[in-house]
């Protein structure tokens, strides 16, 4: 195994709104698996990794924009275990003074430093990635290289996810997580027990994520997306959540990030407030982890004078 699995234990929670009766809920820490490989990005990289080392492949390419979470976690995966990386970037502005976007963008700034050699490209070229031609392209750029797809989704991390869930899981009634790109919530539904409800809440506006989610999953109907949380679009973010977010590391010293765990804890708490859990049900929240992400949204929250989000130290 490239990537050991790490036993973490759930973390209990008890969270409460003002006005509202305390909430107990309880957060799976996959946030804490590895330091930089993070959360869902562990499980969906584990089984590409060793998919990538059995095919003698030295070289891992992805996709990912600016502040991508994936790209991070490729990055470091590339440098501890003994691949090259590369990240094919949204948005060719970015690459027109690398030492400039450097200084600037934390996220790229730790993938370069890990090794990742980056590859600016205009978005309209970004949409074809998924294209024959558009691949073949690269592959004569780089030559033979390791494919994962942009947020890590394929087969092999739906398979990884699966293994989010474990037996002492099988105690709650509802499981949470936040929704990217389709693959960690497969990966548990498949897992999650016949009992169990799994609630997804995406974070983008979306009309596709059904589709996606029905290529993985094994003719089950035991989740359901909650799409009223998404704050406006992917990275979207207002004063609200980040006082959510504040609100909730000083009340369970539970660290949130903004594009994805604050945003599912929001509509949990929401949800509980408008009555559509019942009494004694146990629910537990996934932590995938995004962290890193704190950083660039502060300085874009800073940059538009919005209150930002509270840390005590880099997580990078």
């Amino acid at each position: 195994m490239l990537l050991p699995l790490k036993k973490i234990k759930n973390k209990k929670v008890i969270y409460t709104p003002k006005g509202f009766r305390p909430i107990e809920l309880w957060i799976k820490r996959e946030d804490l698996l590895h330091p930089q490989i993070s959360g869902n990005k562990y499980r969906k990289l584990r089984y590409n990794l060793e998919s990538a080392k059995e095919q003698n492949f030295e070289t891992l390419l992805t996709f990912g924009g600016a502040f991508s979470n994936h790209i991070a976690a490729t990055a470091a995966a590339g440098k501890e275990f003994g691949f090259k990386t590369i990240g094919i970037i949204r948005g060719d502005e970015l690459g027109k003074d690398l030492a400039a976007t450097l200084r600037i963008n934390p996220t790229l700034a730790f993938a370069h430093k890990q090794g990742m050699l980056l590859k600016f490209i205009d978005r309209e070229s970004y949409r074809l990635k998924h294209t024959t031609s558009f691949i073949e392209q690269l592959q004569s750029e780089f030559r033979a290289f390791y494919l994962v797809p942009e947020g890590g989704t394929n087969e092999l991390a739906v398979k990884g996810c699966e293994e989010i869930l474990n037996a002492e899981d099988s105690k709650f009634d509802y499981i949470c997580c936040a929704i990217g790109t389709g693959g960690t919530i497969s990966g548990i539904i498949n897992s999650a027990k016949s009992h169990q409800k799994v609630l997804g809440f995406p974070a983008l506006k979306e009309n596709f994520l059904h589709k996606e989610i029905n290529k993985y999953v094994l003719n089950k109907d035991n989740w359901q997306l909650q799409r009223d949380y998404n704050f406006g679009g992917f990275a979207k973010i207002n004063k609200e959540l980040v006082h959510f977010i504040n609100d909730f590391k000083k009340q369970t010293n539970v660290q949130l990030d903004p594009i994805y765990t604050g945003k599912m804890l929001f509509g949990i708490v929401d949800l509980v407030k408008k009555g559509f859990f019942k009494n004694g049900i146990k629910i537990v929240a996934i932590h995938s982890g995004g962290l890193q992400g704190i950083d660039g949204m502060n300085q874009r929250l800073k940059n538009k004078n919005l209150p930002t989000i509270i840390i005590n130290h880099d997580w990078y």
